[in-house]
C-alpha cells in the first residue's frame, strides 16, 4: 500500500511540472532563446536573433507588441523616434515581434509610428507564447552583445529607457 501511495506521489509530481512554463523560461541572467520569424510585409525576408542572441556581439532589445494594443500604440512611437535618434552606426539593434493583428492593421500601424527598425511577425505566437511565455503586451527583453538577457520589462518603455541602454552600450 505504502508503494502504490508513494509511486502514485511521484508520478503525479512528475506530470504536473513536465511542460511547465517555469521550466526554461528566459530570465535575467539565461541565455536568451534564437528565433527566426518571417518579417512583418517582407515576401520572404526573416527577422530574428542568432544563436548568441545579441548578433554578432551586438546588444539588441525585442519589443514584443500588437497594432491593437493600446499602451503599445503609445509606447511605439517614441522608440522608433529614439532608435532614429541613436548616433553614428547602431549599437543597439532594436527588433520588433509583433502578434500580428488579424484585421491586417499591423503593417499600417508600424509605418504610421514612424518604426525603422526591423519587425517579425508572430501570428501563432511561438516567440511571444512560446519562447518568451508572454501573454500580455506590451514586454520588452534586453539582451547583451554575449546573448545574455540583462533584464526583462513587463509594461511599455520609454525613450529614456531605450537611450540608457544605448548609453550603457556604447
Amino acid at each position: 500500500m505504502v508503494g502504490i501511495v508513494l509511486a502514485a506521489v511521484l508520478g503525479v509530481g512528475l506530470f504536473t511540472t513536465l511542460g511547465s512554463p517555469k521550466d526554461g523560461v528566459p530570465a535575467v541572467g539565461s541565455e536568451a532563446p534564437s528565433f527566426s520569424l518571417a518579417r512583418l510585409a517582407g515576401k520572404g525576408a526573416t527577422v530574428g536573433t542568432p544563436a548568441d542572441g545579441g548578433g554578432a556581439g551586438k546588444p539588441v532589445v525585442l519589443v514584443f507588441f500588437a497594432s491593437w494594443c493600446p499602451p503599445c500604440r503609445s509606447e511605439m512611437p517614441a522608440l522608433a523616434a529614439a532608435y532614429r535618434a541613436q548616433s553614428g552606426a547602431r549599437r543597439v539593434a532594436v527588433i520588433g515581434v509583433d502578434g500580428m493583428d488579424p484585421t491586417g492593421k499591423a503593417l499600417a500601424f508600424v509605418r504610421a509610428s514612424g518604426v525603422t527598425f526591423p519587425v517579425a511577425a508572430d501570428p501563432d505566437f511561438q516567440v511571444t507564447e512560446g519562447l518568451y511565455f508572454f501573454t500580455g503586451d506590451p514586454d520588452a527583453v534586453f539582451i547583451d552583445g554575449n546573448g545574455t538577457i540583462t533584464h526583462i520589462a513587463r509594461g511599455p518603455i520609454t525613450r529614456s529607457q531605450l537611450l540608457e541602454w544605448e548609453r550603457r552600450f556604447s
